[in-house]
């Protein structure tokens, strides 16, 4: 008698940041409970004991990065990968070498294909000043295949209310809701990534997805093509069973992709992401914000920065946040703006 293949392969501790497989580099979840803000879009609460400009203690909730006044990532260079930005509360501010900005978040997703080279910041302005500004984010990091390391930089929005969800109910009517930010799930197909993205090869399976899990809710995983890799982070919740196997809370799971798992949830909603995507199966050689194929190519990758600043920064400030008055937008570098609907 054949027997069905094994399919949980790794159960493991989330870290800082969570392990990832080919073709992804990277991610991070950002969770930070920003109090009430000031007039200066910072947060509204003395910053003393702060290791400020290097704050990552957690301290009182919240990290205030690499921000001096404003919380986030003031001015930094990327090259050879893509960074894919899921806000999934509070505001995000964008600026670019490019020229372009944005503000966004709510759901919102930014999808930035570096290439052969940006400078960006990403800032989280604290706009409430009569109550708290929590941040959720994850940030993702995309590998970029040896032919498309060098192509122009990309950048693009994907706006809330035109990311799909698929929302199925076991048969005692409780939810699992799937938003789909990459890749498809049935007939329900995400938004186009960037164009020399990993993800826009059909062959390359790529899938980004949460999940959300109503209290006891059940629902199947449907298989992936065989040489993928998933990987499933499960970071909210209190017990989950996975193809039959408890998993702790705050745990990353290794799945084999070709198998569909049944996924049942303990006695409070549960969210997950889903990481999955055939590996490019290059060499990786990352040097800080650099990731090429060889060493070679990292120094390349210093001199051009040395040289060109990629770009340049044609900001006022490193970290730059936009008026306060400003809502969700995005202005490309061509000048062309977009709002949500």
């Amino acid at each position: 008698m054949s027997q069905q293949p094994e399919a949980v392969l790794r159960v493991e501790p989330l870290g800082m940041p969570w392990r990832t497989p080919d073709p992804f580099l990277f991610c991070v979840h950002h969770d930070d409970k920003y109090p009430m803000g000031n007039e200066r879009l910072g947060p509204s609460a003395s910053l003393a004991g702060r290791n400020l400009g290097q704050d990552f203690d957690g301290r009182d909730g919240w990290n205030m990065y690499h921000g001096t006044v404003v919380p986030g990532f003031p001015q930094h260079p990327h090259r050879g990968f893509e960074t894919v930005t899921v806000v999934r509360r509070g505001l995000l501010d964008h600026a670019d070498s490019l020229g372009a900005a944005a503000r966004f978040g709510g759901g919102d997703v930014q999808w930035l294909t570096a290439g052969a080279g940006i400078n960006h910041s990403e800032m989280f302005p604290l706009l409430q000043r009569d109550q708290p500004n929590p941040v959720e984010l994850f940030q993702i990091w995309l590998n970029l295949p040896r032919a498309n390391k060098l192509v122009e930089p990309h950048f693009s929005m994907m706006w809330n209310h035109a990311i799909p969800r698929h929302v199925a109910r076991d048969a005692e009517g409780r939810a699992t809701e799937v938003t789909v930010v990459a890749g498809s799930l049935g007939d329900v197909k995400a938004p186009p990534p960037p164009p020399k993205s990993w993800a826009a090869q059909a062959e390359a399976d790529v899938a980004i997805w949460t999940l959300k899990l109503a209290p006891g809710a059940r629902w199947t995983l449907p298989a992936a093509a065989r040489g993928s890799n998933r990987m499933l982070y499960f970071f909210l919740g209190s017990s989950l069973r996975v193809a039959g196997r408890a998993i702790p809370p705050s745990h990353s799971i290794e799945l084999r992709a070709d198998v569909a798992v049944e996924l049942e949830n303990g006695a409070d909603e549960a969210e997950l992401l889903m990481l999955q995507g055939r590996p490019i199966g290059e060499p990786v050689v990352q040097y800080g914000p650099f990731v090429m194929n060889s060493r070679q190519e990292i120094q390349e990758a210093f001199a051009d920065y040395q040289r060109t600043g990629f770009g340049g920064w044609p900001w006022p400030a490193n970290g730059p946040v936009h008026p306060p008055e400003e809502g969700r937008f995005a202005r490309h570098g061509d000048g062309r703006i977009e709002r949500p609907a």
